[in-house]
Formats: structure tokens, sequence, C-alpha cells
């Protein structure tokens, strides 16, 4: 029997979510994402040095510069590996200034053009924030595709694709996690609170026939990627990849097209900031991602400044 991995790929784009070279190389996903937090990690590694320096010397001592041109260096190499796309992400600590973050995304395209690598083979990650889903939308505008990541509701979902965002990330294992530890209790399969609310949104987007790419990202175990099979894309870390690639057994398509789903709505700012206001778990959530990957920034900072 084939492994599960292969099963899933029958039915999703599966994307690797990191910038380990060696386990893209292994596993073969067709799309990669990276984020400060696994650019953090890869700089750690021995490989990644000589890039380090070379950012550290082509931004003249402009620690932002340098932190682009870094991440746009793991990019390339990513895409030497796979036939599709790598996301990059915008610096963190822009998510709720929407020129920054439109201006910062069209310095990473620029690097990786100047590279020789075509639009079509990149993502720029934003945060679902307001500001960012309206960076998003003058970027799409542009021809600069995105990927709204940080994505805990169903408003941010909608307002995404209201704003003609190519791809979002919602983030099922910290959905998870926070309803776990509010109610004191696991979830499993169909009923996890993650693996509802893509679901949730994947049936939206198809009946209202929004062409906005559904990613599921954020898995805490096996158990959420089998029952999101058919999504769009799923993004795995390496670790859950390897085991999917080893586990056996028949592994069933849980999400089609032609689900029943709610009426079509759209939300100005003052109803999406209400309605994430009135939603606890995704407001924490976006704002200690938002925290969180901008913490890892400035330690990406720290080890660049390290190569002067």
């Amino acid at each position: 029997m084939t492994s599960k991995l292969d099963q899933l790929k029958q039915y999703t784009i599966v994307v690797a979510d990191t910038g380990d070279l060696d386990a893209i190389g292994r596993l073969k996903p067709v799309d990669a994402t990276t984020n400060p937090s696994l650019l953090l990690k890869a700089a750690t590694l021995p490989r990644y040095t000589s890039y380090l320096k070379e950012a550290m010397s082509r931004a003249q001592g402009d620690i932002d510069l340098a932190c682009d041109l870094f991440a746009v260096s793991v990019g390339q190499e990513i895409l030497k590996l796979i036939p599709g796309r790598i996301s990059t992400e915008v610096d963190a600590r822009l998510s709720f200034d929407t020129n920054a973050t439109r201006q910062r995304a069209e310095r990473l395209i620029g690097f990786y053009e100047q590279a020789g690598i075509g639009r079509d083979r990149v993502l720029i990650k934003i945060a679902s924030t307001w500001e960012g889903i309206r960076a998003a939308e003058q970027l799409e505008k542009s021809g600069i595709q995105t990927n709204l990541t940080l994505l805990f509701s169903f408003s941010q979902a909608i307002a995404c694709a209201d704003a003609g965002a190519y791809l979002i990330s919602p983030f099922v294992g910290r959905i998870y996690d926070w309803y776990k530890k509010s109610e004191g209790r696991d979830y499993a399969g169909a009923e996890d609170p993650g693996v509802k609310s893509v679901a949730r949104i994947y049936h939206y987007y198809k009946a209202h026939d929004y062409r906005t790419v559904v990613m599921g990202a954020s898995f805490r175990n096996l158990g959420q990627i089998e029952a999101l099979a058919g999504c769009d894309r799923l993004t795995i870390s390496p670790e859950l990849l390897s085991q999917l690639n080893t586990e056996q057994g028949a592994l069933q398509r849980n999400l089609s097209p032609g689900e029943p789903s709610e009426p079509r709505v759209s939300l100005n700012e003052s109803t999406f900031r209400w309605r994430m206001n009135e939603d606890a778990m995704a407001t924490e959530k976006l704002a200690e991602g938002i925290r969180q990957f901008a913490h890892d920034q400035e330690k990406l900072e720290i080890l660049l400044k390290g190569c002067i």
C-alpha cells in the first residue's frame, strides 16, 4: 500500500513548512513556506553561515535590508529543490502599517527578480490584520501575489478573499491549542476547532466561487492533517511529513467542493474589527503570533550583527 503522504498528494498540494534544505530535498513537496521563526532556525545551521555574512556585506550595516537579503537567499536555495513557489514573509513589526508592508513586499520581490526568479514563483506572506489585508489588496493589483498568514477567524478569511488574496494560511494547530487550554479538554478529527475552522472557510470559498487558495497550516498531529485531506494545500513540518511518509493505511478525502455553506457576506473595517474583538481566540492568537515572529526577527538580527 502507498504511504499516507503519497495518498494525500492525490487530493492536496503538499507544502513543506521549513527552511531545512535537506528535509525539502528528501520529502519533495511542491511548494515551501518560511517565516521569521523558521529563518531563525535555519540561520543557526552551519550551511547558512555564508548566507548570513553575504547578507550583512551587501546591506552595508542596514540590518532590515540584511534580513530581507538573507530571507531571499534561503528562498532561492529552496526554489532549486521544488517545482512550485516559496513564501517569504514581511517583517511582522510592520503588521499594522499598510504602506510599509507594501513597500517591504515590493523590495523582497525586487531581490528575487534581480536573482532571475519571476513573480510566479514567489508568494509574499503578510499577517492577516486589517492593514495587512489592505496591503495585500494593493499588491495583488500590481501583480505581486500574497499569502495571508496568522489567520484564525472566519472574518479574516472573508476579508482576505474579498481583497483578492492569492492564498490564506489558517493556523489549525494554534486554534486547537487555544481551545484545548480554554476548555480543558482534547479534540480529535472533525471535532477539532482548528479543523472545523479550515473546513468552514474551504466550503464558503468553494460555494461562492472565490479563487483564493486555502492552505491549512500549523499542525500538531497527523489526525488534523488527515481530517483536512482534500483542502487546496496543506503546509506541513518535516517531522509530520516524515510520519506521513512512513504511515500505511487508507487515507480518504474529507474535503470536497459542493458542500452546503452559509450566505456570502462582506465586511467593512469597523465590522471586521468588531467581529475580531468579539472573537477572543482570534484576537489573542493573532497578537501572540505577531509578537513571536517579531521576537524571532529580532533574534535573527542579533545573529546577523554577529557576522560583522
